[in-house]
């Protein structure tokens, strides 16, 4: 599926699997209100664009499911799965064992390590020792947020944001000394003029309990008619390149 084929309505976008579909009705993915670019982002016409779009469109098109595009705030996605806002996120959701209590996933589609990023003037990295005495923003409700104040605490000043976007500014601004997040939206960041300033200093140690075992696609707890739907998708765009080709060009390398 082509960018093309992603329609738009007040800023909202759609995205159809074609004539032949498996489901009647509306399959409502959950993306990210906010933009989290290159995975996910609006751009001057109105439309959703990034890799994670384009993952949606083959991804339902190969499962033979009719998807529209649902943008929600991120810290209130999960509420409106559950609530049935929503059938699934489909947001660069890690999939990990606190979430698994509340929610199930698909198969992983995609998995990146977690990076800090700060000013290239400061001598910092991605340890507790590196960042005592820094400030250290974080995205609200992310695994970042749950990493950082596990591990980073009682070294740094935890300063939460709403989006990644606002800690990226307040990093530009100076008004933070660094921020942890995913290492392709970060090096996407730190190659732009706004992200100049900056560079990626280090991964942060893993730990799977906290960061998770990939990216999956959310749903709700017992569709499981759904999550099979989703995984056929999924296994289908890796068998056939659909997923490497999306992926070739937006990174230089497999981010599965």
């Amino acid at each position: 599926m082509t960018l093309k084929s992603i329609l738009t309505a007040a800023a909202l976008g759609a995205l159809t699997a074609g004539a032949a579909l498996a489901h009647d009705e509306e399959v409502k993915i959950g993306i990210a209100a906010e933009p989290y670019p290159p995975f996910a982002s609006v751009d001057a016409s109105g439309t959703w664009v990034g890799w994670e779009i384009e993952v949606i469109g083959a991804v339902c098109e190969a499962a033979g499911l009719h998807c529209v595009l649902t943008p929600v705030a991120w810290d209130g996605i999960i509420p409106s799965l559950t609530g049935q806002q929503i059938d699934a996120i489909m947001a660069s959701m890690s999939i990990t064992e606190e979430r698994m209590k509340t929610i199930d996933f698909s198969d992983a589609y995609y998995n990146t390590p977690t990076v800090v990023v700060g000013d290239k003037a400061l001598d910092l990295d991605a340890t507790p020792e590196g960042l005592k005495g820094k400030i250290l923003g974080v995205q609200a409700s992310t695994i970042h947020q749950a990493y950082a104040q596990q591990y980073f605490a009682d070294s740094a000043e935890i300063r939460i944001y709403q989006t990644q976007d606002e800690a990226n500014q307040d990093l530009v601004a100076g008004r933070i000394d660094a921020t942890q997040a995913d290492s392709i939206a970060m090096a996407d960041f730190v190659s732009t003029d706004a992200g100049d300033c900056c560079e990626i200093k280090g991964t942060v140690a893993d730990d799977p309990a906290i960061l998770g075992q990939g990216v999956g696609v959310g749903v709700r707890k017992g569709d499981d008619e759904l999550r099979a739907s989703l995984n056929k998708g999924i296994a289908a765009i890796l068998a056939d390149g659909t997923h490497a080709e999306i992926t070739s060009r937006y990174f230089k390398a497999s981010i599965y």
